[in-house]
């Protein structure tokens, strides 16, 4: 009897074990499905969002949290300016780079104003925004509006600067003005105008439009922006926050990966056809900005990437978190 009691523990001890490592194969599996999807869809326009988000550490169940700038505590002193100035480029006949190294900003001038794309760092919004907007013979004054797309301080770093200094107004989700409000930045903005899910900001001749994804944060938000190139139009879609420097929270990746192709589809129906990230080393705009000032007439244009490629993108980004949701624990 002892010994068949023996057999019967050790048949079901083989037995979970088996079915333990099915379940974990089978995991595996799917995330790496998710992953040569990813994979595809990068193709040769989107190496740099792959590398980042699809990249073995962040595939570890138990990786953590990427690296990357948070609402809360107070910023260390400024770094030296050699290492994050960059100077502002035209991209557009309506569209302005006016960033730094690695986060960017962008201006859209309408027939009324600039509307803003992002307000980067405390220390670097006069040198990159205001100065850069001078370089190119445009009026920071006349900044009235400026979209934070999520609440991390690379990104409202210099909303305060642009209330006190322009008036400017700030428009940001009600989850991220909350997430702001709540952290220890003690350079925050006024709290300002709120977007919401779909909501039109039209400035003179030209319309944005905008689209709640959260994920990267709680409110972040995603932008359309009509744009044109010696005349010709364009739509451009700008993604509006990319790394996984969140908790590691089911649920969080699977609102992520929703928010990706909700906003993929709405793009799709749109139409666009060209792309900006608020990052320069996930759009490519390290190497396309320097592209533009070889630009030829008749030359494409190096955001002009396609309808599909700005699927791509997004496609990108949905499924490299459903990769890191396939392969975690329960």
């Amino acid at each position: 009897m002892k010994s068949n009691a023996k057999f019967l523990v050790c048949a079901a001890v083989l037995a979970v074990g088996l079915a333990t490592a099915s379940v974990t194969g089978q995991s595996q599996d799917t995330s790496d499905a998710h992953v040569a999807a990813a994979k595809a869809a990068a193709g040769t326009f989107h190496q740099g969002l792959f590398n980042s988000l699809c990249s073995a550490a962040n595939l570890q169940p138990a990786a953590a949290p990427q690296r990357g700038q948070r609402a809360g505590g107070p910023a260390p002193g400024p770094p030296d300016r050699a290492t994050w100035h960059a100077e502002p480029v035209k991209v557009f006949d309506n569209l302005y780079y006016v960033g730094m190294t690695e986060y960017s900003a962008w201006a859209v001038k309408t027939s009324e104003g600039i509307i803003l794309l992002d307000t980067i760092y405390d220390y670097s919004i006069e040198d990159e925004v205001a100065g850069g907007l001078k370089k190119l013979g445009l009026d920071p004054a006349t900044i009235k509006y400026a979209l934070v797309s999520h609440g991390h301080v690379d990104h409202f770093g210099g909303a305060k600067y642009l209330q006190e200094h322009f008036g400017t107004k700030i428009l940001m989700s009600a989850a991220d003005w909350e997430l702001i409000a709540a952290s220890r930045n003690q350079n925050k903005p006024t709290r300002d105008q709120v977007v919401s899910d779909g909501q039109k900001l039209t400035l003179g001749d030209t319309t944005l439009t905008f689209t709640l994804t959260p994920g990267h944060t709680p409110g972040t938000v995603s932008t359309l922006i009509p744009v044109k190139d010696n005349g010709t139009p364009h739509l451009v879609a700008e993604w509006g926050g990319t790394g996984f420097n969140f908790p590691r929270a089911a649920d969080t990746f699977r609102t992520y990966a929703a928010s990706a192709e909700k906003f993929r589809a709405i793009a799709t129906k749109a139409g666009a056809d060209a792309l900006i990230s608020n990052h320069t080393n996930l759009d490519g705009s390290k190497t396309k900005i320097p592209a533009l000032a070889l630009r030829k007439p008749g030359d494409p244009h190096p955001y002009v990437i396609g309808t599909q490629a700005v699927q791509g993108y997004l496609t990108v980004a949905s499924e490299c978190a459903k990769a890191v949701l396939a392969g975690m624990p329960g």
